[in-house]
């Protein structure tokens, strides 16, 4: 094994700063979102592996104000979409304008085109609205009357959503939801950090103010390209890739479930186990590294039977046996 703040992003001691560029960025979220370290690890994983994410949680539990914080600390362009009933695929990827001066029509960007794209509250929108962003985060790229346009990069989609279950959502289709890396749930603070939270705001702080609350941009795209090299050279073994693959399998076995993970996930699940393994510092996965990543990455891309939902059965107690039961490679 090699030394991993030595040549694992290409020279001596690069791997090393772009881990600590990025221990950085987590440490200056935590300056305005408080208790929610598991989401904030996840969109660093979603950066280093150039995917997407899906927060979920009731209102009120700083999902936006999580992804603000995010941007806010990078080096990187933003936007922001508020995803109503009445929004236009168009006011999301931009369209042809006609220019009376010139007689001509001429593509006007829309929000899509961007590093960070904030979706917020995304199931409020139809699935046409919806739809208009599997090209992007499939492809990096938006086709406007024929023409392909690609996007910036880095490019990624932090989007959030309510529960289902809440009025006025529409559920995200398989297909979009098999876009996102990762699913987070952003749950109800503790007791302590509730507490946390309010005594912030009573000492002054502001949500729509980050800069007063002393955020800054502490990583940039060379330190996001520089981390994403180290990761790419973090080695998975044989019996690393057929745990993630006999995972994977087991989903699509499972009773619970009418749809398992499709090998899309079980790629998706070995590149956010090697982010996480490098982020704590080694240049090797192990079987930790995938049984923590596997929640988050897994719990979206399948389905219950009906009636296990009747039964209270959950994705995520149903992927946990799972883990419980697939023999780990020694």
């Amino acid at each position: 094994m090699t030394d991993p703040t030595t040549d694992t992003a290409g020279a001596p001691g690069d791997a090393h700063a772009s881990r600590a560029s990025l221990e950085a960025l987590r440490a200056e979220i935590a300056k305005a979102v408080v208790g929610q370290d598991p989401a904030v690890t996840g969109l660093v994983v979603a950066l280093l592996c150039r995917g997407h994410v899906l927060l979920e949680g009731v209102p009120g539990v700083a999902k936006t104000l999580l992804v603000r914080a995010l941007a806010a600390s990078l080096e990187l362009d933003t936007k922001r979409v508020q995803f109503t009933p009445d929004l236009m695929p168009g006011d999301i990827t931009g369209s042809l304008v006609y220019d009376a001066r010139t007689a001509e029509f001429s593509f006007q960007p829309g929000p899509v085109f961007t590093n960070l794209l904030l979706a917020d509250e995304i199931n409020r929108t139809p699935p046409k609205t919806q739809s208009s962003l599997l090209e992007a985060m499939e492809e990096r790229q938006v086709t406007v009357d024929g023409t392909p346009r690609k996007l910036p990069e880095p490019f990624l989609v932090a989007a959030t959503q309510n529960p289902v279950e809440y009025e006025g959502t529409y559920p995200l289709p398989e297909a979009q939801l098999d876009r996102f890396l990762l699913k987070l749930t952003v749950p109800l603070p503790d007791r302590e950090d509730e507490i946390d939270v309010l005594r912030r705001h009573a000492d002054g702080f502001d949500p729509r103010d980050l800069r007063a609350a002393g955020v800054r941009p502490v990583a940039g795209p060379a330190d996001l390209e520089a981390a994403r090299a180290a990761v790419a050279k973090t080695s998975v073994s044989p019996e690393i890739t057929g745990y993630v693959v006999d995972i994977c399998r087991a989903t699509r076995d499972s009773p619970s479930f009418s749809l398992g993970v499709s090998p899309r996930g079980a790629t998706a699940l070995l590149s956010t186990a090697r982010a996480w393994a490098w982020l704590t510092g080694r240049d090797y996965v192990t079987p930790d590294d995938v049984k923590a990543l596997a929640l988050p990455t897994l719990r979206h891309r399948v389905q219950l039977r009906p009636e296990a939902e009747m039964e209270g059965v959950t994705a995520d107690s149903v992927i946990t046996a799972i883990l419980a039961h697939v023999p780990v490679p020694r």
